[in-house]
Order: C-alpha cells, then structure tokens, then sequence
C-alpha cells in the first residue's frame, strides 16, 4: 500500500483531481471541501487510496467522485448525530455513513459543517479515550501472555498422555552373541 501523500502535495492532488473534474462534479468536490476547511482549522487535507481525505485526529471524511454522485464518506459516520439528515448512502455499516451528492442537488453548508465539527470532536474525545486505555490494555495483554506461557501446549499434552499410557515394554533377554567359527 502507498503511503499518505504529505500535506503540501496532498493539497495539490487534491487541487488536480477538482481541475481534472471540468463538470458539475468538479465545482460540487470544490464547495464540499470548502466547507469542511473552514468548519475546523485544524483539518488537515491527505491523499490516500487515490482520493482525497480530511483528517483532524483521525479521518473525519473521504471526497471520492464517481460518474453520477460526489460521495462524502464519514470514517465514524455511524455515531454522529444527523439531525439535518444528510447521510443518505452506506446507512447498514455499523461504522461509516456517507453523503452522496448528485448533479443539480444543493449542498446545506450549514449542516455539513456541524456534521465535520461532530466529528472531529468525536476524534478527539476517541484518542483521549484510546490514551487513558493503554496502560490498562497493556496489562491485559501481558497478563494473557504470563497465561499462554504457564499453559502447556497441544504437543506438550499430547507428549505427557503419551507417557502416562505407555506400558512397560519386555526386554528381550539379553544373552552373549557367540559366533560360530
């Protein structure tokens, strides 16, 4: 997998990609990513998996653009409130929910832009969480390898059976070899 594009060239692919697109879709991805600019000074612009991304703690959203709809997906889309009920695609995933925006559709600024802030909040609040678990996460998983170290393994099982069941085998009489000469 290709890493990340840095910042600086992130923002010029992403400016490339808006140029490359000389119809409604290319105007409506511009819009869009205006509007989630300004919504936080903090969105950072990235270019993964051949399309742009906003990130600010963790991904906020993707901008990919198809022949008919400029779709919008929300990485953690799922637990975001949508009272202007935007998300209108992706809605059975238990995580991502996404936007998709068709050619003459108007777009609510307003609503995207609480949309974008809910979650980079919800970012923020998920690393703080994520950085308090750590050290209680890494107790558990060292406890959990003190376990498997203790536990005999499968072969070793199988070895001990084996010797417990084993009977005692006769020795063959052992009697000095002659040879006849």
């Amino acid at each position: 997998m290709k890493p990340a594009a840095p910042p600086d060239d992130a923002t010029a692919l992403i400016d490339a990609r808006i140029a490359g697109l000389a119809d409604w879709r290319g105007a409506t991805l511009a819009a869009v990513r205006a509007v989630i600019r300004a919504a936080d000074p903090a969105i950072v612009e990235e270019w993964k998996w051949g399309t742009p991304v906003w990130s600010c703690g963790g991904i906020v959203c993707t901008g990919e653009s198809y022949q008919r709809v400029v779709k919008l997906t929300f990485a953690k889309g799922a637990a975001l409130p949508d009272p202007a009920r935007l998300f209108n695609s992706s809605l059975d995933g238990n995580v991502r929910r996404a936007i998709d925006l068709r050619e003459g559709e108007a777009l609510d600024a307003r609503a995207l832009t609480a949309l974008v802030r809910a979650a980079v909040a919800r970012n923020r609040a998920g690393a703080s969480d994520k950085a308090a678990a750590r050290p209680a996460r890494a107790r558990a998983v060292a406890a959990e390898k003190a376990k498997a170290k203790a536990r005999p393994t499968v072969k070793a099982k199988a070895k001990a059976k084996a010797t417990a069941t084993a009977r005692p085998t006769a020795k063959a009489a052992t009697k000095p070899r002659t040879t006849a000469r």
